[in-house]
């Protein structure tokens, strides 16, 4: 039986992963904040050293941009030196070491899709403690998964359930029509998480579902899906109420992925479909 820590389990990609795996095949240790602080060094080499996981799946960080740009140094603390130290138990217990990334690692003034060979160049303090927490995965651990995904949602505070409570309260909303990515649901990045950590294909992967569309056409399916017929007006960023500064062309290409065959995201559509209906009936 694997067993695998993950970190930051009460996240939506942390939730996602326990809901998603096997319990008759993976062991499951689960931490969050409350239970272990990652930035502290010797608390985390001493739970690992106890524990001993095979697989440390890296679901912790402060994603709230406007908090990193007013933060910074907790930005860096938690984003950064919580990979670096998760990477130092990953090497000393030969763990797999799977980090959770972004595509704030790009600067987002790109024509086209982003690949894992495109040099980062982060703007954010956000993406640039992203990028820091990368390079010590690679630095400390041979035996990693760098999983950068953009525009998730699951459960918890997000783009697709924060458009949702402002059409239950009849809210009229302005959605950005100059950001693009690729929605991606936090099941389908456990799911792909959960099949990269039995392989040995290690490195960087991008990792989102099928597909591009702005904030504007994402707002205007998500309410579709949930048959509401609130009022949405395309604006640019500045003028847009749910998205702050965030890279602009945030469109990741699975290269990676597609070019060794190991495994096919599903539409982006199809994914918040999937999400919609769980909502429902949940």
């Amino acid at each position: 039986m694997l067993k695998v820590w993950i970190v930051g389990s009460e996240g939506q990609i942390g939730e996602a992963i326990n809901e998603v795996l096997d319990p008759l095949e993976i062991e499951v240790l689960n931490t969050d904040k409350n239970a272990l602080d990652i930035t502290e060094t010797d608390e985390v080499l001493h739970f690992g050293e106890i524990n001993r996981p095979d697989v440390i799946i890296n679901c912790a960080a402060i994603t709230d941009v406007e908090l990193c740009e007013k933060q910074p140094e907790e930005a860096f603390r938690v984003n950064a030196l919580g990979a670096r130290n998760l990477s130092l138990v990953a090497r000393k217990t030969g763990a797999k070491m799977v980090q959770l990334s972004t595509d704030d690692v790009f600067d987002g003034l790109a024509q086209k899709p982003y690949t894992e060979f495109d040099n980062t160049n982060p703007k954010t303090v956000y993406g640039k403690s992203k990028c820091a927490g990368e390079n010590y995965v690679k630095e400390f651990t041979h035996k990693h998964f760098i999983i950068r995904s953009n525009w998730v949602f699951g459960k918890g505070n997000n783009f697709v359930n924060r458009v949702l409570e402002a059409a239950d309260q009849g809210r009229a909303l302005a959605v950005a029509e100059d950001q693009y990515g690729s929605p991606t649901s936090a099941k389908d990045l456990a799911r792909i998480i959960l099949h990269l950590i039995r392989t040995n294909e290690y490195g960087t992967y991008h990792a989102t579902c099928q597909g591009v569309c702005n904030r504007y056409e994402f707002a205007k399916e998500i309410l579709r899906l949930a048959g509401k017929e609130e009022q949405l007006n395309p604006v640019p960023t500045s003028q847009s109420d749910l998205s702050s500064a965030r890279p602009a062309y945030a469109v990741l290409d699975n290269f990676i992925l597609r070019i060794i065959d190991v495994y096919e995201m599903p539409g982006w559509k199809d994914s918040l479909e999937e999400f919609m209906k769980e909502k429902r009936e949940g």
